[in-house]
């Protein structure tokens, strides 16, 4: 029948092709075909490294999402960590390394190439430099606790005795 298409003959040239999702062990043998060393972390997690920097990375729903980022100290990953007057970056054993300006870059440069080579959103206040969520302040101590100390529940120490008792 002059002028008249068929439907399925339309169909035919606009269908497209499914995109395939990695699944994580994938996409981590992936990152080792691009030159990262993979292997198992700490808390279940895997630890992936390249050029002395390195990041523990979890599956969520498939999907892999990076943990924390940092520098490798001997097999350990060393997250960076404010301090109050510096940052350094500390491990999970209490090694301290001081963060200087050049691991600062190389560990913004290995995150930015991991989020890259793993597919993953690039956040732009991440893209600006290093962040850290980490935060060890003297004066803040017990911060983090579910429950505050109150100020009339100071220790003995603090306490001062009544003359004559």
């Amino acid at each position: 029948m002059k002028g008249e298409t068929s439907s399925t003959h339309i169909s035919m040239f606009f269908k497209r092709e499914k995109v395939r999702v990695l699944s994580f062990s994938e996409q981590v043998d992936q990152l080792r075909s691009k030159g990262y060393s993979a292997g198992s972390g700490p808390r279940g997690a895997t630890l992936v490294s390249r050029g002395g920097c390195g990041a523990l990375l979890a599956e969520r729903d498939g999907r892999p999402v990076i943990i924390d980022t940092g520098i490798m100290v001997g097999n350990e990953l060393a997250v960076l960590t404010d301090i109050g007057f510096q940052k350094i970056f500390l491990t999970e054993s209490g090694k301290k390394v001081a963060a200087l300006a050049q691991t600062l870059k190389a560990m913004h440069a290995f995150t930015e190439d991991l989020r890259e080579d793993l597919g993953l959103t690039s956040f732009y206040n991440e893209s600006l430099g290093t962040t850290n969520e980490k935060h060890l302040y003297d004066r803040v101590r017990g911060r983090d606790s579910a429950r505050k100390p109150r100020p009339w529940e100071k220790g003995p120490e603090s306490a001062t005795q009544p003359a004559g008792k």
